[in-house]
């Protein structure tokens, strides 16, 4: 391939743009070069998530020493000569960008070599310009070493995010170039770890297995279709294993990954009436169209596609889903062979012979009356959780919220008057009729106070769980939980990390459940919340970050099956500062007035 510059008028009518946007943009681009060059092993090596160094090294065709030099110009590139080359593009990159753009921003030192040369050559640049050039020893194909990002334009460095917010979006970059290519080695180490080691696969669900370990691949169905205008392949996630945070959902085409909401709601119409509202299942599909019936140069970073027939392209996705989501169902079916050992087992007619049944009789108290009332036997302890304070306690209602003592009995309620409707309501005998308490809405009121004192550094106290929960979560998700780990230690969360894609959960805040399947789906909204960048802002989102622990809080909160909890639980609502309202000002308690009761019979 021969490398040269683009004339205007071809490089006018490239759709053009800043490619570096934080560090993972210049991984990206160098790791696309290397697949472009023919490399059969590529090497990324990050020092303080690519601020201090980004290097990538490959072993595919290398460069002369000219084209070395060349290669930092603007629009050099070896992928297209004439207009017409736009069209029929095979390759990664094309545009002749990401070099020159880089060199603007960074010191970048290249060294590389060609098959059959004796000596390869070094060239250095900064802020756009060569530094030097020389010949070096060096192996057969490119190594890039991009040192000092921004360093030169220290607006842009200044409002990089924390070196795990950053190296998370290098693993993302990583992560899609190296499904891309399951017949390439890759590897990715950070400040001298390593995170990744891939050899080449035999397929891309060893690829895949290997980036996003075998629970991922486990929970997958095979998909796969050929038409005239497109051939599909790949894997759609089981729809009972849909989560409420996005991840792993990728879309390749030719081997590039691309972006594209609208081919994902063809996969989500594909589920539709399988999975409940808010949660979105895994797939990793591959598209292998014509190049000329799609146009990749509509977008700077290359990650958006545009199909000749988008419409058809939508309805093979989704009609292939679909089919392979009913071919490959998960649910439970039944053998009406009973000569393969049915469950149930099967009497003989003359069973009762042997052993008679006889009916129940019931026995019965004609002189009970439901509806007498009976006389309070004085003041009862209610033990139970002490929603406010960490430990457990007796007695009534508080003093303090003397007003809603109206509602209530002016003795504690024993707890024969406490009544818990399927897990959701508690009623409870007023004066003038019943009153009903939402539990749910009542824990996010609790839980809502209590997470706005915490944000105003009051601190947590952790319930720890005597059976430590182990949660894969991948890489990408792990660094999100290191870089959160004093947030959520201070609202309660011990959590700790376990190799490179796994937390392990050791206690979570006081009221929130340790059952183990409900600590792996608190994780899953513990997730979005995390990922919400916004709420990471100081001083700013207090209210808003205790809203969406609380909501987590009230979903992850043990059951209220007895009365003495359900006490304690009115004790700490009445309590709060506002009783009547969950934080987003939905009713928590209403009333039924006897007059409402009486017009019943």
């Amino acid at each position: 391939m021969e490398l040269r510059i683009l004339p205007s008028n071809i490089a006018n009518m490239i759709a053009a743009g800043e490619v570096v946007q934080r560090p993972s943009s210049v991984v990206k681009e160098l790791m696309e070069n290397a697949v472009d060059a023919g490399a059969t092993q590529v090497t990324v090596v990050i020092s303080d998530a690519g601020r201090t160094l980004i290097q990538v090294i490959d072993n595919g065709c290398g460069m002369t020493p000219d084209e070395a030099v060349l290669c930092f110009e603007r629009h050099a590139t070896s992928k297209i000569a004439t207009a017409e080359d736009l069209g029929d593009i095979t390759t990664y990159g094309f545009r002749g960008e990401a070099l020159s753009s880089i060199a603007a921003v960074a010191e970048v030192t290249l060294r590389t070599r060609k098959e059959g040369e004796d000596l390869g050559c070094e060239v250095v640049f900064a802020d756009s310009s060569q530094v030097s050039a020389c010949e070096t020893a060096c192996p057969v194909g490119s190594n890039f070493a991009v040192r000092n990002l921004f360093y030169n334009v220290p607006a842009r460095r200044k409002f990089l995010k924390s070196d795990n917010v950053e190296f998370k979006h290098i693993v993302e970059e990583f992560t899609r170039v190296a499904l891309t290519r399951p017949d390439i080695g890759f590897s990715l180490s950070h400040n001298g770890r390593d995170i990744y080691v891939l050899r080449p696969a035999k397929s891309l669900k060893f690829r895949v297995t290997d980036l996003l370990g075998a629970g991922v691949v486990g929970e997958v169905a095979d998909v796969s279709a050929e038409t005239s205008v497109v051939r599909l392949h790949g894997y759609a996630g089981r729809p009972d294993t849909a989560k409420k945070t996005l991840g792993n959902q990728f879309f390749f085409v030719n081997g590039r990954y691309f972006r594209s909401p609208y081919l994902h709601k063809a996969v989500m119409k594909a589920y539709e009436d399988l999975i409940p509202e808010g949660v979105t299942p895994s797939y990793f599909l591959w598209l292998e169209v014509d190049p000329k019936s799609m146009d990749v140069n509509i977008h700077p970073t290359k990650t958006e596609i545009k199909f000749e027939d988008d419409s058809v392209i939508f309805q093979v996705v989704y009609a292939c889903v679909k089919e392979s989501l009913g071919r490959n169902s998960a649910a439970g079916t039944i053998d009406f062979e009973t000569g393969k050992g049915g469950e149930m087992p099967v009497f003989s007619s003359r069973y009762e012979d042997f052993h008679p049944v006889e009916a129940p009789s019931p026995e019965v108290d004609p002189s009970y009356d439901p509806f007498a009332r009976e006389g309070v036997q004085g003041q009862m302890d209610f033990s139970g959780h002490d929603w406010n304070s960490g430990g457990y306690r007796t007695g009534g209602l508080v003093d303090r919220k003397d007003d809603y003592g109206k509602l209530f009995e002016e003795n504690t309620l024993p707890s024969s008057k406490i009544i818990i409707l399927q897990g959701k309501y508690i009623v409870t005998p007023g004066k003038d009729g019943l009153s009903v308490v939402s539990i749910r809405r009542a824990l996010e009121r609790i839980f809502y106070e209590r997470f706005l004192r915490v944000l105003s550094k009051e601190g947590h106290v952790s319930q720890v769980s005597l059976f430590p929960v182990s949660v894969q979560v991948g890489v990408e998700n792990r660094l999100l939980f290191d870089s959160r780990q004093d947030e959520l230690r201070s609202l309660g969360f011990d959590i700790t990390p376990f190799g490179s894609d796994t937390i392990v959960v050791n206690g979570v805040p006081e009221g929130f459940s340790n059952e183990a399947g409900k600590v792996q789906s608190m994780v899953g909204d513990l997730l979005l919340l995390l990922s919400d960048e916004s709420a990471s802002l100081p001083g700013v989102m207090e209210s808003a970050r205790a809203r969406a622990f609380a909501a987590l809080g009230a979903s992850s909160a043990g059951e209220i099956t007895s009365p003495a909890a359900a006490q304690a639980l009115l004790d700490s609502l009445f309590s709060c500062d506002t009783p009547e309202f969950t934080p987003g000002g939905r009713r928590i308690i209403a009333g039924i007035p006897m007059g409402d009761i009486d017009k019943k019979f």
